[in-house]
């Protein structure tokens, strides 16, 4: 079994065939019941089996991308489940997103922060304020609510403002390390909701606890957005975006001098790397995606309130960063999928499979150990075992691999090149 293993990873026809083959049947099995919330994991659960073969990296985008953007939508789209299929795929992708800007922070810097979710209510105020009428309570020029088109760019907008908050808030933050800082960021992050709870006097802002509604929905050559399917697009391309900058960022200088930091800030700042400029931008980075989607968040639910962003809510996106190995954007999507699916769906419809047996009297479970009311208690286990048994994560961090002999030649390359221009000089002289 073993060998007959070892034969299919080296192969690549076998696996394109496998997966080929896969693909078809789940995306048959969705089309055809549409009810099934199994067909639709296996379908979603293509693309971690694709991330495992050896393909070359864009043939793997260009196969992700067909099955995200056509087989997805297209085969849930024939039943009455498929907005309720969009709005988990769209909440996942906002929880990816947010987990890979927490990622640029904790898994990549080594910065423990704890109060994360207060730059996503940054980016949903942002734009909760200027598309309804709040904003006239303190905007002395301007005519609001601002029409839906102006969400394109308030989704820039935010994630400047958010960018600017994780700044703001990394200035004094920086002074402190290890637990302290996680103290520190959890205390900030509490602040930011407690503000947001209270800034209905003297001036009316956010409007307190009552929360802002009546959001006004995007809108594109005339077109609302209004449903999760629609939301689902706008999701995935920020998602895209997100997912290349970070892989930009990692390989980067800045993503190295970010590890670097991480790994000891002593050694770091004796190489020349600026510790407080570093660990700024992480902060910035990292806050600016969870802004984007923020502002998505809100023109979603059309109604934002402190409670959609407490502490919990932090805790969360970092559970999402460890279990799917810090530091590792494909371990981190797949933590931040796994939760979210766990969360959304897969608990969901394990509690109303026991209702529907305690109501037929065929068991009978207590309601106080239904799955969706032992949530917490299963993620927390979850957490432990994986603090035990596997503490890297799902998938863990690699580092570059770098060819020895091709890194020899290229240094003698350019010794040469070295060698002969300085006899040239002196030939010169």
């Amino acid at each position: 079994m073993k060998s007959l293993w070892n034969t299919y990873k080296n192969h690549k026809a076998a696996q394109a065939i496998f997966l080929l083959i896969y693909i078809g049947v789940t995306s048959l099995s969705l089309f055809l019941a549409q009810k099934s919330v199994t067909a639709f994991l296996l379908l979603l659960a293509s693309l971690l089996m694709l991330y495992f073969t050896n393909f070359k990296n864009l043939t793997k985008w260009l196969i992700a991308f067909v099955v995200l953007v056509f087989l997805l939508p297209f085969t849930a789209s024939h039943g009455d489940g498929y907005q309720a299929y969009m709005e988990v795929a769209t909440l996942v992708g906002i929880y990816i997103a947010m987990a890979l800007g927490l990622n640029i922070v904790v898994g990549m810097a080594g910065l423990l922060d704890l109060g994360f979710v207060a730059f996503f209510a940054v980016g949903a105020y942002t734009y909760g304020i200027f598309a309804t009428p709040q904003a006239a309570n303190f905007m002395p020029f301007g005519h609001y609510p601002l029409s839906g088109a102006s969400f394109w760019g308030l989704i820039i907008v935010g994630c400047l403002v958010a960018a600017l908050f994780g700044i703001l808030i990394g200035v004094p933050v920086l002074r402190v390390k290890g637990d302290y800082l996680a103290i520190v960021t959890l205390g900030f992050g509490e602040i930011i909701r407690i503000v947001f709870n209270n800034l209905d006097k003297p001036i009316n802002i956010t409007n307190g606890a009552m929360g802002i509604a009546s959001i006004t929905p995007p809108k594109l050559f005339g077109m609302e957005f209004i449903y999760p399917s629609q939301f689902y697009y706008i999701v995935l391309v920020i998602l895209i975006f997100t997912i290349f900058t970070v892989l930009r960022f990692e390989h980067s200088k800045i993503g190295r001098s970010w590890k670097a930091i991480r790994e000891n800030e002593i050694a770091a700042q004796a190489m020349g790397i600026p510790l407080v400029k570093t660990k700024l931008t992480a902060f910035a980075i990292g806050a600016s995606f969870s802004g984007m989607m923020g502002v998505v968040f809100a023109a979603k639910q059309t109604f934002v309130d402190p409670t959609s962003f407490t502490l919990l809510e932090s805790f969360t996106i970092l559970v999402m960063v460890v279990l799917g190995g810090m530091g590792s954007v494909p371990g981190v999507i797949l933590g931040a999928a796994v939760m979210t699916i766990l969360n959304l769906q897969v608990l969901t419809e394990l509690t109303n499979w026991l209702n529907q047996l305690t109501l037929s009297g065929a068991v009978h479970i207590p309601e106080a150990l239904s799955p969706s009311k032992m949530q917490r208690f299963l993620f927390g286990g979850l957490l432990i075992l994986f603090a035990l048994y596997r503490p890297q994560g799902l998938i863990p961090a690699k580092n570059k691999q770098f060819d020895e002999e091709k890194l020899k030649k290229g240094k003698s390359a350019t010794d040469q090149i070295i060698s002969n221009t300085v006899h040239e000089e002196k030939a010169q002289v």
